[in-house]
């Protein structure tokens, strides 16, 4: 594809865009303002660097498929990382989870995390010009083998994953510090019970305590903000999650602070999209783990479907793109990882771009006036309109390779790199002292 073609095409978009009433240009400064938080857990398959493997105990965490060539320490994630991010156009953050600290094959439990433990993913990202968010990481440990942490009737186990919390949220804040961004803490937790309770007020009234216990801290919101998820149902709590969506929706209005909606943990018929509207009339501002449930399973790599369309367009139509965050949250071992990173991350993107692009005045000119079947009709037209010569174009103007020219990119790297992982490597990375 060359650059004299991609610019013909862009040029002729622009023009059938402004027919509409669309400005292409500014719709591309405002999708080049927004950073994705891409995931590190899809690097490894959930596995984190801590010394000691706990396996999917105790948290309805599992990724499913064995592709060789996943990372196995920090050094290749960061290098998996590296190419990933130099195949989405636009500047972006990582999110991490407690478990991936650089722990240099020390054993640190849950509690025990302090800020030097990351002090090297903050280098990293420095040096790269990214942000860090992070993720409290309450499963996969043998404290969670009861199915509760939080909201655990144990006090003892209760106490440890409140430490946990109040070790990530001080974490959380360093990192914000350091890097001069914002780093958004997210909390998610398994609790919930496979089989039928009658326990159910008891477990929330304990979480509740709980997290009234975390967030008596405060800290400035220059450096951290919060974040609370909730969930559908998980592996090991099918039939009740005590965090549940009504939960922290409750919880979050009563006490300020942002919730999280993952797309994936929902009715498979429910629309996260028409939630978007109501939620940000009454919170300040959102975060969303953009994933693609497919029955019961919440974590598929995200494409540029229905689902992730309208979610963009809802954001967009009410004007909130400075007041959502948008994060990628899925997991999939079953297909090379970079490439899942790339799949997920240019589908949110083009979503997006999409929903930039749509002639949002011109519509609600038709809805004011009662045209529904003009309303209608431009809508489906709208689906044939030329998005894809300016998305080829932004990729051009952002330095990634456009259209499907990334996918032999992700071979190439597979073949030089990630093919080579077939024996065990151990790399001790080099510690930081915190300052």
């Amino acid at each position: 594809m060359r650059e004299t073609d991609i610019e013909k095409a862009m040029a002729a978009a622009r023009e059938r865009y402004a027919e509409l009433g669309v400005d292409v240009d500014k719709a591309l400064e405002a999708l080049e303002r927004v950073p994705l938080s891409i995931h590190c857990w899809q690097g490894d398959d959930v596995g984190g660097f801590e010394a000691v493997d706990a396996g999917v105990s105790g948290g309805g965490i599992q990724a499913t498929g064995n592709y060789p060539g996943k990372a196995r320490n920090i050094i290749e994630l960061r290098q998996d990382l590296d190419r990933a991010l130099s195949l989405i156009p636009g500047r972006h953050r990582v999110n991490l989870h407690a478990m991936y600290g650089d722990f240099s094959g020390e054993r640190v439990d849950r509690d025990q995390i302090r800020p030097e433990h990351f002090r090297s993913w903050v280098d990293w990202a420095g040096d790269l010009g990214l942000g860090l968010d992070f993720n409290a990481t309450c499963f996969a440990h043998p404290l969670a083998d009861s199915g509760f942490t939080l909201s655990s009737r144990d006090e003892r186990v209760r106490s440890f994953w409140i430490a946990h919390v109040d070790r990530c949220r001080e974490v959380s804040a360093w990192i914000g510090d350091k890097l001069g961004t914002p780093c958004i803490h997210n909390l998610w937790i398994p609790d919930g019970s496979k089989d039928l309770t009658v326990s159910r007020f008891k477990h929330r009234e304990i979480l509740r305590d709980s997290l009234d216990q975390i967030y008596g801290t405060a800290y400035p919101a220059g450096q951290m903000k919060d974040a609370v998820e909730s969930k559908l149902f998980g592996l090991g709590s099918e039939s009740y999650v005590v965090g549940s969506y009504d939960f922290y929706m409750a919880w979050g209005a009563a006490n300020k602070r942002m919730i999280c909606v993952d797309t994936g943990h929902f009715h498979p018929t429910e629309s996260v999209a028409d939630k978007i509207s109501s939620l940000l009339l009454f919170f300040d501002e959102l975060l969303m783990h953009i994933s693609r449930g497919i029955r019961w399973d919440s974590d598929h790599v995200v494409i540029m479907n229905d689902d992730t369309r309208e979610l963009m367009l809802e954001i967009v139509r009410a004007g909130a793109l400075d007041r959502v965050y948008l994060a990628l949250d899925y997991f999939d071992a079953s297909i090379n990882r970079v490439g899942a990173w790339v799949i997920g991350s240019r589908a949110t993107l083009k979503s997006l771009l999409a929903a930039l692009l749509e002639p949002t005045d011109k519509l609600r000119e038709l809805e004011e006036a009662g045209d529904n079947f003009g309303r209608l009709a431009l809508l489906e037209e709208m689906k044939q309109m030329p998005l894809g010569a300016v998305w080829n174009y932004h990729c051009l103007k952002m330095n990634v390779p456009p259209a499907e020219l990334w996918i032999e990119r992700v071979h190439d790297y597979e073949r030089n790199f990630q093919s080579k992982r077939d024996k065990p490597l151990h790399i001790v990375p080099a510690t930081h002292e915190d300052s």
